[in-house]
Parts: structure tokens; C-alpha cells; sequence
């Protein structure tokens, strides 16, 4: 769609080609950029005295930039961002005339906050991050041609709600905040050993018992329906996590006979294990609980885990042992966990959803689809497991070096943007292969997350991840990328995220009172 911004002196022309290319012909005050430096040592720490990047506060960096000398005034009385007469999206468009009416907000309110549930485009956040106030209020873009679209089309942040409830607020702070660093896919991790969130309709008991409490600290039909609502007029998918066979004790809460029962010898323990595939009740209850999974949740893929199983449960259960003999499983248990998952994968295919698994269910060797998509997580070996993974002719997403829960005094935002320790194609593999790798995801895990410090912590540290993903290759400077960033931090406080800071300073909008 085409997009003209009126109120302008002279008028300014927003075009997207297709849905990725934007170009941009704006106003800028700043000189020629000067070319991208491609290498950086490896040690880092903040310069002295501050220096401005020529790139302003563009935040993740587009494709191309070009500034040229001209200034442009907007005036906010006169200013509308209207469909042009060659786009093939016109007024009527909710989503995007609703996104036009939100970033006009963004662009001249001097406080404004994201309590508006209003679409997003990445065409709209870059052109926010141009207009900028000089010291009389005065509103100014400078000229700037650009030319943008995303290096890789998956770009996550995974949330764990299992570990800690996250309320349906905070989550939808993090879908504004996403926006604003041009994240697409929202990873939703809603279940786990520790609680049962979800209130399934076909099986109410699993977070009646399996919950932190039945009532206050579960996501209602209704409260899944907003976030999806939301996140989509944000450009963002919403692909939900329900992990099987293992990280599924709060399921046995309020679903008896579903996990194993772990022995002591001849002595059944007090203690169960994974999901029990020795049973036909496991996968008709699988199979009623996914249909409900695949209706309530609309995207294409559902991520079903299969990571971190402990087989010494199913060692010492008398039926399963029983089980893998009369299928000709010997002792190799890795036989019986991809009996399960494939089992489980057939009822999510049943259901015509794709599915994403975590590595171990590839390492192991189940049979899975041609379109099913592999996230490697394990820091070990990743250029090998990459290599692997896409040989084999798998779409995969990296997760291993963006887990964001491992927090580290300082600049640890630099682990996540360093080139080489964090380039997704950065493998032994044919180009073919290469394409493979659709981008990452940046991991939040929950053990010591919730709602209080969920958004300071994602953010700015995920930004640099944002950039990675979405920017060229070359684009590594860590002064520039310093500089840049600690701008784009502001706005996001500006804009009613609590990002935490990058160092010492102060945001410039704080003089304003």
C-alpha cells in the first residue's frame, strides 16, 4: 500500500512495495551516513563522550538509509497521514487507518502512553523514529530516503507464563513493546511443570487444580481471544507452547492416569514422571485437548516441545517396561518417546496446524513432517546442530545464544548483538541450507520473571536481538548500535515501556517535566 503524509512543508510521500519494501521520501537535517564499518573488536565498553550515530535513533536499522541537507516543520494542526491514490488498501482499512490515528499520538504527544489498543506497521514505527523537537517544541523530520524489509521473516519473543503468572496487561505491554523493535512472532510459553493456566473448556480441572489459583491466575477464553486480537493488529503471531511428554506435572494435577507413576522397586513412589504413553487414555485425551488448542489459537503452527525428557520414571514403571517389549523397543527409551511424539504430531496434523518442536525431537530421530520447524536451543555445538538440522531439509529458528533470562552485570545486551557469536547462518552449509534458517527467537524463561519485572527485563536487552534479526549482516558497530539504542530505550519509556537503562545518563524528554 502507498501512504502520504499531509501537513508537511512540502508534502512527504510514505510508499510500501508489496508487504516488505518501504520507501520513505522524508525530511532530515543530517549529513551524508558515512559507510558501515564491518568489524569490532571483541571486548567493548562504553565510549567515554557521547557520540551521535548519523543514523539518529533509528532503531532496528533499515536496510538502506540515505539523509540528505533539507528540514522539514510539521504541523500538527494540519498534519494527516492518509492511503495514496495508488494504494491498494483505502479508508475503511481498520487496521491501518487505526494505526494512523495511533502513531499521530505517538508522533506529537509529549507523553504518550500505549493504553490504546491500536495497530502497529513497521512502516509507521520508522517513520515515528524520524520526527524529532528542537527547542521551541517545534516538530521536524529531516529527508531521508529508505529502503526496508526484515533479513529473516521469524523474529520471536518467547514469554513463559507457567513459572509465574503474567498478567493479561504485562503481556500486552510486551505486544506494544514488540511493535516498537518490529518483533512478528509471539511465543507464547503457557504451560509447564509448575502451573496449568490455561482454562481449557473441554477439560476445566487441569487449571482448576493445576493453576496457582483457579479463579485469579488462569487465561480465560476470553482473555487468550484479546491477546490474539491484539497482537494481530500489531503484526504479531501468537503461537502457543503446550510441551509434552515431560514438563507436564502440573497436567496430572486435575488429569488422573495421565503421567506415570515412578517406582521405588516393586513399590509404586509418591512421585510421577512424564506423560504416560503406555495408556489409549493418554492420546484420546491428547486428541479432544488439541482440537480445543487448534480452534482457540488460529495460527498455522503449534509448538509442542518435546524437550528435556526423563526417561528413569518410565524405567522403573512395571506397564511401561511391558509396553516397550511387546513393541520391540528393547531398552532404548528414545524408541518410546518418539512412539509418543509421533502419535501426538499425527493429532496435531489431524487438525491441519504445522508444529514446532524443540531440537531433541529431531536429535532423537522421530519422523516429523517436511514443513516442520526446528528451534535450537542448546548452546552446544549450535553451528553443528544447524547444519544438521537444516542437511535434513528442516526450516529452523535459533534460540540457543538469545536466552535473556541469564543476566549478567553491564553491557549485557552486547552478547546478544555480536555478530559472531550470534549470526543465525553462521554454519558449514550450502545456500540452499542457509535459507533453511527463517530467523530467532529471544527467550525469556520464568523462574525468576513475572509481572513486575517482565518488560524491564525483556527490554532493551531484546532490542539488540530485534536488530540482529532484522537488520543487514553488516550492520555490527557496538558504539553506533550504543548510541542508537539508548535513544530508541528513551522512546520506549516515552511511549509507556519501563525499560531499564543502558548506563549512566538521562532521556532528553525528562527536561520537559
Amino acid at each position: 500500500h502507498s501512504l502520504s503524509a499531509r501537513g508537511m512543508t512540502p508534502p512527504v510521500v510514505v510508499r510500501a512495495l508489496g508487504s516488505a519494501l518501504l520507501l520513505l521520501g522524508l525530511v532530515l537535517c543530517l549529513p551524508t551516513a558515512a559507510a558501515r564499518k564491518t568489524t569490532e573488536p571483541p571486548e567493548w565498553t562504553v565510549p567515554k563522550e557521547d557520540t551521535d550515530s548519523p543514523y539518529g535513533s533509528l532503531w532496528p536499522l533499515p536496510q538502506t538509509v540515505r539523509f540528505d541537507g533539507e528540514c522539514y516543520r510539521l504541523n500538527q494542526g494540519r498534519f494527516q497521514i492518509l492511503h495514496s491514490s495508488t494504494s491498494t488498501a483505502t479508508v475503511g482499512c481498520g487496521i491501518l487507518d487505526d494505526a494512523f490515528r495511533r502513531y499521530f499520538g505517538y508522533i506529537f504527544s509529549s507523553s504518550y502512553r500505549t493504553t490504546h489498543r491500536r495497530p502497529v506497521s513497521s512502516g509507521l514505527e520508522t517513520f515515528s523514529q524520524l520526527v524529532y523537537e528542537d527547542d521551541y517544541d517545534t516538530h521536524l523530520i529531516n529527508k531521508t530516503d529508505i529502503i526496508d524489509f526484515p533479513r529473516f521473516t521469524h523474529r520471536g519473543i518467547l514469554i513463559d507464563s507457567s513459572r509465574h503468572y503474567l498478567p493479561v496487561e504485562v503481556i500486552l505491554q510486551t505486544l506494544d513493546a514488540m511493535s516498537f523493535n518490529k518483533f512478528n512472532v509471539l511465543h507464547w510459553h503457557i504451560v509447564d511443570d509448575q502451573s496449568f493456566p490455561y482454562q481449557s473448556i473441554t477439560f476445566p480441572e487441569l487449571s482448576q487444580q493445576g493453576a496457582y489459583h483457579p479463579v485469579t491466575h488462569i487465561y480465560t477464553a476470553s482473555d487468550v481471544k484479546e491477546i490474539i486480537e491484539y497482537a494481530r493488529l500489531r503484526g504479531v503471531r501468537v503461537i502457543p507452547e503446550f510441551d509434552t511428554p515431560g514438563h507436564t506435572q502440573s497436567w496430572g494435577k486435575g488429569q488422573a492416569d495421565l503421567l506415570t507413576q515412578c517406582y521405588n522397586g516393586e513399590e509404586p513412589s509418591r512421585t510421577f514422571g512424564p506423560v504416560n504413553p503406555a495408556v489409549n487414555t493418554t492420546f484420546g485425551f491428547m486428541t479432544k485437548l488439541f482440537k480445543e488448542i487448534s480452534r482457540t489459537f488460529p495460527d498455522d503452527y503449534i509448538h509442542l516441545g518435546g524437550d528435556e525428557v526423563d526417561f528413569s520414571c518410565w524405567r522403573s514403571n512395571p506397564t511401561v517396561k511391558q509396553f516397550m517389549e511387546s513393541h520391540g523397543f528393547g531398552t532404548d527409551y528414545r524408541k518410546l518417546e518418539s512412539f509418543y511424539i509421533q502419535s501426538v504430531l499425527d493429532i496435531v496434523s489431524a487438525n491441519r496446524k504445522g508444529y514446532m518442536i524443540w531440537q531433541e525431537v529431531f536429535d532423537n530421530g522421530v519422523k516429523i513432517k517436511p514443513d516442520t520447524v526446528v528451534e535450537v536451543w542448546m548452546e552446544s555445538n549450535v553451528k553443528r546442530e544447524l547444519a544438521k538440522v537444516t542437511r535434513a531439509g528442516f526450516t529452523t529458528i535459533l534460540a540457543a545464544p538469545w536466552y535473556l533470562d541469564y543476566v549478567s552485570y553491564g553491557q549485557d545486551w552486547v552478547k546478544y548483538y555480536q555478530i559472531y557469536k550470534v549470526e543465525p547462518r553462521n554454519f558449514t552449509g550450502t545456500a540452499a541450507q542457509k535459507k533453511l534458517v527463517i530467523g530467532g527467537e529471544a527467550c525469556l524463561w520464568g523462574e525468576y520473571v513475572d509481572g513486575t519485572n517482565l518488560t524491564p527485563r525483556l527490554w532493551p536487552r531484546a532490542s539488540a536481538v530485534g536488530e540482529r534479526l532484522w537488520s543487514q549482516e553488516n550492520v555490527t558497530v557496538l558504539g553506533d548500535a550504543y548510541s542508537r539504542l539508548t535513544k530508541h530505550r528513551c522512546r520506549m519509556i516515552r511511549r509507556g515501556i519501563p525499560a531499564e537503562p543502558m548506563f549512566v545518563g538521562h532521556c532528553a524528554y525528562e527536561y520537559k517535566g
